[in-house]
Parts: C-alpha cells; structure tokens; sequence
C-alpha cells in the first residue's frame, strides 16, 4: 500500500505576498508624510535645527502670507486652462483626428506627439526658452518679425499663457493614448448601424463616440488635475515662477518657499495644505463625475 499522503491544504496568506508593496509604501509613502507633518510644526530654517514645536507656520498661511491669495488664483488658472484645453479637450481632439486617418499615418503622428514626453524635461525646456526668447534669435521673434510684426516677450509680458501651452502641449499625449485606445474599442456595427438609420458623421460622433469616451475623461480629469496641481518642473525651468511670483502656482511656491528662501517648516506647512487641498478635490471630483461606475463590475447581457 502506498505510503503517499495529501497534505491538508494551508489557507492563503496575502499578508505574506504583500510584504514588499507594504514595505515600499511605508518607507517611500507614508514615512515623508509623517516626516513632513513633524516638520511643519516645528521652526525648522535654513540652519535645519529644530527650536521649538510651534503652529505659527500654519498661523502665517491663514493670516500673514499675503502673497497665498495670488498664488492660489495662478493655480486655479493654471490647472484649469491647462486641463481642459489641452489635457483633455486637445487630446480627446488627437485621439479622434488621429484614429480617422489611416492607421500608419496615425501611428505615426502619435509617436511624433509622444516625443516632448518621452524627452528629458531641461530638453523640453530648453526647447520652450528658446521658442519664447525675447532676442530676434527667438523662434517667436523670427516669425513675428518675417511678419513684420513686433516682436512679444512671452516670458515677462504673457508668462502664466507660456506655462500653460508648454504643459499643455505636453500633457495631451497622456489623453491621446487613452482616448486612441478607448476609440478602437467601440465595435465598428455601432457606428455602421448609426450611419444606416441616416445619421451624420456629427452624430456617429456624438452619440457613439462621445458616450464611449466619458468614463476615460473622468479618469484623465481626476488624474491630470492631481498632476498639475503637484509638478512644477516645466514651470521651473521656463519661467521659474516669475516675473516675481507671476507664474508661479502652489507647488512651485512651496519649493520656493522651502528652498530659495530656507524657510523648511513653512514650505512643509504649505506642502501639508496641499496634500488637504488634493484630496478635498479629489473627493469632490469623485463625487461630481460618478466615479464610481466607472470602476463598478461589468453589465454583461446573457442571449
């Protein structure tokens, strides 16, 4: 007889499969959150010493930072044009301008688009510094000026317009792809049975396209707006947040703050609004747009 035994099945441990996730969550995550919360209420400067435990940082954000009110203008302006202009209003335009031409010249054209994303971000500033250079050198100024019209300082008389079109042109490619992708899956019997019950081209768009794409926008819409309210590396290298503070929105304040200025604790207090503030919208968002059935189960019809 045999000796053969089946062993009793061991129940499944996840905690076990998860431990590293956990482990880079904890130490890249939620340790600088913890970090940062200590240090914005201390008195921490430039010299990084720590003299007291204090709430004056967040007294100065309510009360005495007069230069606050203009920066949270900036960057509502900032983030709203750039998201629905470019992010997604240019890129839902890409990604059906682009999936209605052959499928090679399509390709093409998005892999051309993809380049300025693919780039390192001091190239694609360079590129934007010498498009908007104020000299007759400047990209700008040579077409003005074959035009014969005067020539236009983006950077000191238009900076707020400059940030916005060098990351909006940029930031489209991120909806492009989606949407491209979103666009391919709608089965082509929609649009054939559209088009046979007589409607236009313009109707094939509004009611079989556009449906289609409204849980990626939403998605793309949460996504980009949390992006542009907390990178500011485009801003930085084109106009580094001036003339003054004119361009300069609510991120790049705090690197500014923390970082020009060595005021540590006050840029950890602002980084700590910020965190409120990201999280307020998203919720907000999530709340507005429906969200939730766009990660709901699918509805899948039985014939």
């Amino acid at each position: 007889m045999s000796n053969f035994q089946i062993r009793p099945h061991r129940p499944a441990r996840p905690l076990f499969y998860l431990a590293p996730a956990i482990a880079l969550l904890a130490v890249f995550f939620l340790a600088p959150i913890v970090v940062n919360t200590v240090i914005a209420f201390t008195d921490m400067g430039a010299n990084l010493r720590v003299g007291e435990f204090t709430f004056k940082n967040f007294e100065r954000i309510v009360q005495r930072d007069a230069r606050l009110p203009m920066v949270l203008l900036t960057t509502l302006i900032y983030v709203t044009a750039t998201l629905f202009i470019f992010n997604v209003g240019l890129g839902a335009l890409l990604a059906m301008t682009s999936t209605a031409i052959p499928e090679r010249l399509g390709n093409f054209f998005r892999g051309l688009w993809l380049l300025p994303r693919m780039s390192p971000a001091v190239l694609y500033g360079i590129l934007w510094i010498w498009i908007a250079d104020p000299s007759p050198s400047g990209l700008l100024n040579q077409v003005t000026g074959a035009l014969g019209l005067p020539p236009i300082n983006l950077r000191n008389d238009f900076p707020l317009f400059l940030v916005v079109l060098a990351n909006g042109v940029v930031g489209a490619s991120f909806a492009m792809v989606i949407l491209t992708s979103s666009v391919r899956s709608i089965p082509s019997h929609l649009a054939n049975a559209a088009r046979v019950d007589g409607a236009s081209e313009w109707g094939v768009l509004r009611h079989v396209v556009a449906p289609a794409l409204s849980q990626p926008i939403r998605f793309i819409t949460i996504y980009q707006a949390l992006s542009l309210m907390t990178t500011y590396e485009y801003i930085l290298l084109i106009t580094g947040g001036g003339p003054v503070y004119d361009s300069t929105p609510y991120a790049l304040y705090i690197y500014r703050r923390a970082f020009e200025n060595g005021a540590y604790a006050y840029g950890a207090a602002l980084a700590l609004g910020l965190m409120v503030i990201g999280i307020a919208f998203t919720l907000l968002q999530w709340r507005i747009t429906n969200m939730r059935s766009t990660f709901a189960a699918p509805k899948i019809e039985v014939l």
